[in-house]
């Protein structure tokens, strides 16, 4: 009997509810119950883990990989075989996927159907879109089992949920799981306790907007008496904010915070699965947090922890929150759509921040507000308004990319990319200095809070907590600036990568922006606009390969319409 050569494939949802070796050992020794009477043997295995069914084949890491090698002539095997399609197919995918084997003259095995699957027979097709509904079945009453399971943990128990503690709390062990096997695992239940310190400003916060102070109002009297904002109050669980100044979003997500009123509340928010591309529903969907109406959040019975605010201020904040023409119990859905190319690539080179996309006479511009949403009273300089339009910047950085990956230019652009690791490795020894200098600022800061709870003047130890702050940032600014250092690669391996990135490069001229944006984030750029230039700084960085980084332009950036220029004033 002659030997026929299979590629294997099957998927595992979670790490956390199963375990990967187990379910792939179980699902291989199912698939060779079927092919190794036929005289099958497995030759290849693409395994996906930790992803779930509902993502299309072509955005798994191994069901892609296998998809490629279908077009491989030398690919090693003559045949698929899945031990599991309910975890293979959800939904359409067998439809979207097997006229791709067919294509190839690749027979996909499946034990359901005794062997090899007859496109062309009908019994086929419908046990396995039977399949793929049972799959998106089985996913939905999970989803609402779940749910359930969580909406009565908060109505009836007001069990805290998980998640970080809302500022003027801190988590208290509250005993073993209750989930016994949980419990075996050394798993603990928390509950929220006061915290002094937050619970005095969070308090003060209430009572000022109250008695009629704004939001920034609010954040510029925090900042000026030395209050430090919730991210530089728990730095460790907030290494991604800089901790320089109140925000007035900050104040905002307090006085709408009802869990302050001793009530556990759940869901606020919910998860939406909203299509990638409503011109091509194969990419599949993805998952967007949006905000719940208060008449769909869930409250506890009873009050569960420590209440910081009566409900009856609570109810009057939000009132009086409407009335100013703020949001009462969360955000406002946005009710029209843009396409940004750039959204998420774009940084402000004054304080390093993402800039927000801003559709404006009928064209996309980005922008960084910070001064008006961060209190002023802090010691960073920063334009009022930064506006730059997209397309001033998209046409530029796309005969950049190309001139830089060009065929007649690779081995300059190699020569600038090892020079980049050069440099990269010389300004390391000042990377590790600005790390030394933030662990100083954070143990200082928390010596400070300490002398300040213990009863030290309250304005001599908020001038203290300026000064380490004011040298935190530097320090940050620093880190933020400067890419991870990472292994320096040979000019062979950067010749394989620019390879592979010039022929994205290639596509980017006649590209839609959805994909354009996508090509973008494939290639790991990073677009850092200067106001006071007027130029953008671009550096990429894939996931593997650090690229360099230089101008986009030797002349630079046209500067911005004088209407919506960047604004010196302060």
């Amino acid at each position: 009997m002659d030997t026929i050569p299979f590629a294997f494939y099957g998927r595992v949802s979670t790490e956390d509810n199963q375990d990967p070796r187990s379910s792939r050992n179980w699902q291989i020794t199912r698939s060779r119950a079927l092919i190794e009477s036929r005289g099958g043997v497995i030759v290849a295995e693409f395994f996906d883990i930790d992803k779930s069914r509902s993502i299309p084949w072509p955005r798994r890491p191994h069901a892609a990989a296998l998809l490629a090698e279908l077009r491989n002539p030398n690919r090693g095997f003559d045949a698929v075989v899945i031990g599991e399609p309910h975890r293979a197919f959800y939904g359409n995918q067998y439809g979207l996927t097997i006229p791709v084997f067919e294509h190839f003259g690749i027979p996909l095995w499946v034990p359901e159907v005794g062997g090899p699957i007859d496109p062309n027979n009908e019994a086929h097709d419908l046990v396995m879109s039977v399949f793929g509904g049972m799959s998106k079945g089985e996913r939905n009453r999970i989803k609402v089992r779940v749910r359930s399971a969580i909406s009565a943990q908060a109505q009836m128990e007001g069990r805290f949920l998980g998640g970080r503690p809302p500022y003027g709390y801190r988590l208290a062990d509250a005993g073993p799981h209750p989930n016994p096997a949980k419990a075996a695992d050394g798993k603990r239940q928390h509950r929220l306790e006061l915290d002094e310190f937050a619970a005095a400003v969070v308090a003060g916060i209430f009572r000022e907007f109250l008695e009629g102070h704004g939001l920034y109002a609010i954040a510029e009297r925090l900042t000026a008496d030395g209050v430090p904002s919730p991210s530089a109050h728990d730095p460790e669980r907030n290494r991604h904010r800089s901790g320089i100044a109140w925000a007035k979003s900050a104040v905002r997500a307090i006085i709408t915070n009802p869990r302050y009123t001793g009530h556990q509340v759940w869901n606020r928010q919910r998860k939406d699965e909203v299509l990638i591309d409503i011109d091509d529903v194969g990419l599949g969907h993805t998952t967007k947090l949006r905000w719940n109406s208060s008449e769909k959040w869930v409250w506890s019975d009873d009050i569960v922890h420590p209440p910081i605010v009566s409900a009856e201020d609570f109810n009057a904040v939000q009132e009086l929150l409407t009335g100013r023409g703020g949001q009462q119990t969360g955000r406002r859905l946005k009710t029209a759509s843009h396409p940004y190319i750039l959204r998420g690539l774009i940084f402000c080179g004054a304080c390093d921040r993402r800039m927000q996309g801003n559709w404006s006479n009928e064209a996309p511009y980005y922008r960084c507000r910070f001064p008006e949403e961060y209190a002023l009273a802090n010691r960073i300089m920063h334009p009022r308004n930064v506006y730059v339009r997209e397309d001033m910047i998209v046409p530029k950085l796309d005969r950049w990319l190309g001139r830089l990956f060009a065929p007649h230019r690779v081995d300059e652009t190699l020569d600038l990319l090892v020079e980049a690791q050069k440099i990269e490795s010389s300004e390391h020894e000042g990377l590790v200095l600005a790390r030394r200098l933030l662990a100083e600022c954070d143990r200082k800061l928390a010596q400070h809070r300490a002398a300040l709870e213990a009863g030290a003047d309250p304005v001599v130890v908020a001038g203290w907590i300026r000064d380490e702050q004011a040298k935190k940032v530097q320090a940050e600014a620093r880190l933020r600036r400067e890419p991870a250092r990472r292994r320096r690669l040979s000019r062979d391996d950067l010749a394989e990568a620019m390879r592979t990135v010039g022929d994205a490069v290639r596509l980017l001229g006649t590209a839609e922006p959805i994909r354009k944006a996508r090509l973008y984030t494939k290639l790991g750029v990073r677009l850092t606009y200067h106001p006071s230039k007027q130029k953008v700084l671009v550096s990429s960085t894939s996931d593997q390969d650090s690229m360099g980084e230089t101008n986009v332009s030797e002349g630079g950036l046209e500067p911005p319409c004088p209407s919506l220029g960047t604004s010196t004033s302060s």
